[in-house]
């Protein structure tokens, strides 16, 4: 019975240490206000211009109070900086005052001989500075403008430095990481700063460019100056950076130093996030079980944050459910998302848009989404009817788009063909206007970009004209002291012509980097232009082939072959929007489209695709139908009018290591013989269609050098047949 007793009592004793403990866990992590002075020893009086931080918040002198009052948890580190001493370093352990004495602190005195324009210029400098920040999320152009002003304050090396860091925030928000990185360099030129050099890390993660992005967070790391949240960011960074390298077991560890840290210290919000990246690395790996676990731990902490957090954290952990089949538990996370989404719109800190912001629209599309992966397609009609409705209502394009092909697809599958017509209407419709809106945001885009290069433009001639002009002071007064000197400011003037000369350059190079991405711009449009003129002529001419059918009552061939039409458009409107699909999505988009032709024209032509078995196919990619029109003109007017029944040989055959030829081939009529046969307007429409062909190839050689290249001929010597000898290059790494 006593041991009964102990084997009953031991639950109780380790639920109620349980309890106790978790209720010691909340009150250390519980936030309270501390009053922080810093004064000199020798004077005892304060320093009011000090960089008081923790973890990562930064806290002005409060006159009222003559002290700094910051918000710590137990564990938070305090630092302590100013130019005119060392950095102090204090661990927070609970909410009584903190005096920190700093010794041999000697304050900047004005000079007797400081005029009255002098106090004003720094009075000016940090009202301008001001103005930069408060217009930096408003108005870039503002924003800009005062950087300019700031700079004719004749600002000091560290105040230089300031607004140099400045500037580039304003560029980092705007999403110009390439001009954010540009002046980050220069301020930390100015004053080697640890916190400026994290920024300048961050932003070239986000410009793609990772080797500088890990190269600024080591420097970071080694400069032994960071406090403890500027280390987890350190850390956190070069996790970023090592995972979207996918080299998962550094970006680990790395992640896992910071998140030793943050629970050191407390730092809930990035507790949250750190076993968010941790599940992300794990999923990356494969390793499903834990993925789940450190995902669970994230949202149990992000609900523990705030709704928007945990909303956030909701859709993540959903998407890694959804790359992992595991849609029932997928479905039933995002069910729960959309009651706080019809309350709660959740934006980015950086400047975030609609398409990238967690909307009901996009909630009820990957719901519907989930269920369509599962078959259960009766299920996901009402979900992405209520997508289309909410993106409609709040003029979301893109997931009104996105839904819409999907509720056409839906009905497709289910056999509701009259509502899959008329829900592909509309969602053509829409492509039609999104394909508008695109055009009128790249010029957008191009105006916004040339602002942005004649604001820099201008702050780089200022800084330019402000370096002249103190060489030309300064050669001045050295010219009147020595004669000697005079060689000195020959090269003074040397140099600045050179200097003048690079920027002359550095302004080519920024013209000559904007008309290749103009010319970029307009070829992907003439791309999409193309395109979008191909698809409605092959829609064209395969609804005459239905037509065909239903005119000699054939209904049971022109329902086959409406099933396999639909499969074939599904998969051409999937790919309308690359430039290269692989070689095998082609070779089966031909292969169906070919056996539809078949079907109509049975006693016109047999067919035979001939795919080499040795051609590595995973290694070749082909812009999307671009080889049917050719074999189009091959069956409609060559073997079409063709008397005797004709073949069409398709044929995919190694050149060399490095491409492959494709031979289209006929013994049509010829193509004499079938221009002889056609209307003007037909041969009118049939030339367009092939420089339609010919433009196409020749803007994607011009943008991926030479990929492919087509040569026509007769195939007999008496001019019968057609023969489309096409020459594909093997895809680059």
């Amino acid at each position: 019975m006593k041991k009964l007793f102990y084997i009953l009592l031991l639950p109780i004793l380790l639920l109620k240490f349980s309890s106790v403990y978790s209720q010691v866990d909340k009150e250390l992590s519980k936030e309270f206000l501390v009053k922080v002075q810093v004064v000199s020893r020798e004077t005892r009086q304060p320093i009011k211009d000090a960089i008081v931080e923790v973890n990562g918040r930064t806290y002005l002198f409060s006159e009222i109070t003559g002290s700094y009052t910051v918000k710590a948890t137990a564990g938070s580190q305090l630092e302590v900086s100013h130019p005119n001493f060392n950095r102090v370093f204090y661990t927070i352990k609970d909410d009584e005052d903190i005096k920190v004495e700093v010794e041999g602190f000697t304050p900047k005195r004005k000079s007797k001989l400081s005029s009255y324009s002098t106090r004003k210029q720094i009075g000016l400098y940090s009202q301008y500075l001001d103005s930069v920040e408060f217009y930096k999320k408003k108005d870039i152009d503002k924003s800009l403008s005062f950087v300019e002003k700031t700079l004719l304050t004749n600002p000091s090396k560290s105040q230089r430095a300031n607004v140099f860091k400045e500037l580039a925030d304003v560029y980092f928000y705007w999403k110009q990481y390439d001009l954010a990185i540009e002046n980050y360099q220069i301020s930390l030129q100015e004053v080697n700063s640890p916190r400026v050099r994290l920024k300048l890390a961050k932003a070239a993660f986000l410009s793609e460019d990772y080797n500088k992005s890990e190269q600024n967070y080591l420097q970071s790391l080694q400069s032994g100056v960071l406090n403890n949240y500027l280390r987890l960011t350190a850390y956190q960074g070069l996790g970023d950076v090592h995972l979207v390298q996918k080299n998962y077991n550094q970006a680990k560890a790395n992640y896992e130093k910071a998140l030793e840290i943050a629970k050191k210290n407390l730092i809930t919000p990035k507790i949250t996030d750190l076993n968010s990246k941790l599940a992300e690395v794990f999923a990356a790996q494969g390793n499903t079980q834990k993925a789940d676990g450190y995902f669970k731990n994230s949202l149990k902490l992000a609900s523990e944050e705030n709704k928007k957090r945990s909303l956030k954290e909701q859709q993540k952990v959903a998407d890694f459910y959804n790359r992992s089949q595991r849609y029932d538990e997928e479905i039933q996370l995002r069910k729960e998302s959309l009651k706080e989404a019809d309350d709660i719109v959740v934006e980015a800190e950086n400047n975030e848009s609609l398409v990238d912001s967690i909307t009901s629209q996009k909630i009820n599309y990957k719901i519907g989404n989930a269920y369509m992966q599962k078959s259960e397609y009766e299920e996901a009609i009402p979900y992405l009817k209520k997508s289309i409705a909410d993106a409609d209502k709040n003029k979301d394009l893109i997931i009104q788009k996105d839904a819409t092909k999907r509720l056409s697809e839906v009905y497709a599958t289910v056999g509701d063909y009259t509502e899959a017509l008329k829900t592909y209407q509309d969602y053509v419709e829409l492509v039609d206007t999104l394909y508008s809106r695109k055009e009128q945001e790249i010029q957008q885009v191009k105006r916004f970009s040339k602002r942005i290069s004649d604001n820099q433009n201008r702050i780089a001639s200022l800084e330019k004209d402000k370096e002249l002009a103190d060489s030309k002071i300064n050669l001045a007064y050295k010219d009147q002291q020595l004669v000697q000197e005079s060689n000195k400011r020959q090269k003074w003037i040397i140099y600045s012509l050179i200097g003048g000369f690079l920027l002359m350059v550095l302004l080519v190079y920024f013209m000559f980097r904007t008309n290749k991405q103009q010319k970029l711009a307009n070829n992907l449009l003439a791309l999409k232009s193309m395109r979008s003129q191909m698809n409605p002529h092959f829609i064209f001419n395969a609804l005459n082939s239905v037509n065909s059918f239903i005119a000699v009552n054939d209904e049971r061939s022109a329902n086959r072959y409406l099933s396999e039409f639909s499969v074939l458009m599904r998969s051409v409107l999937e790919n309308s929007d690359e430039d290269f699909i692989p070689l095998t999505k082609e070779i089966e988009l031909l292969e169906l489209y070919v056996k539809l032709e078949h079907n109509r024209f049975k006693d016109k032509f047999d067919y035979n695709i001939n795919v080499d078995k040795s051609i590595p196919l995973d290694e070749y990619s082909i812009p999307p139908m671009l080889l049917q029109p050719y074999i189009e003109n091959a069956i409609w007017h060559g073997l079409r009018y063709k008397k005797e029944k004709g073949k069409l040989q398709i044929s995919m055959l190694p050149k060399n290591n490095d491409s492959i030829t494709i031979l289209i081939e006929d013994d049509g009529i010829g193509r004499e013989k079938s221009i002889e046969m056609k209307t003007k307007n037909q041969l009118k429409q049939k030339s367009k269609g092939m420089s339609t062909i010919k433009n196409r190839i020749a803007i994607l050689n011009d943008m991926y050098q030479d990929k492919i290249s087509v040569v026509v001929s007769d195939a007999f010597e008496d001019g019968s047949g057609t023969k489309v000898e096409l020459i594909l290059k093997k895809d680059k790494n």
